[in-house]
């Protein structure tokens, strides 16, 4: 069963950086899309950032476009988010996911909600 485990949330003030690891089991990682989300309290999730299995990586929220990079390290199936030059509105809760509608590839993907496997999420709080 596929299982997604987010770590390297926390507290950190404005300006600060964190790098966020999800790392993934339970099935072969190259079937899948794999992206970050975050949802902030009263609003709805969006999506951050997303990886193929080929390594292209997008950042989709035009909010963090200049900080936020996404990364990955396919003999850890692991995936990276690095958040730099934080900002108070970037509190949230993010969740790591992985959809495979497309055999890895990520256009057209975390439509279906049926075809995303979500983590449990982790905090990411930034003090002013």
């Amino acid at each position: 069963q596929l299982q997604l485990v987010e770590s390297g949330g926390g507290s950190v003030q404005a300006g600060g950086s964190l790098r966020l690891s999800c790392v993934f089991s339970g099935d072969s990682y190259v079937r899948y899309c794999m992206g970050w989300f975050r949802q902030s309290i009263g609003k709805e999730r969006e999506a951050v950032a997303t990886v193929d299995k080929m390594g292209n990586t997008a950042v989709v929220a035009d909010s963090v476009k200049d900080r936020f990079s996404i990364s990955q390290d396919l003999r850890a199936r692991t995936i990276y988010l690095q958040m730099n030059s934080l900002k108070p509105e970037d509190t949230a809760m993010y969740y790591c996911a992985a959809d495979r509608t497309r055999a890895g590839y990520c256009s057209g993907t975390f439509v279906d909600s049926l075809s995303i496997t979500w983590g449990q999420g982790i905090q990411v709080t930034v003090s002013s």
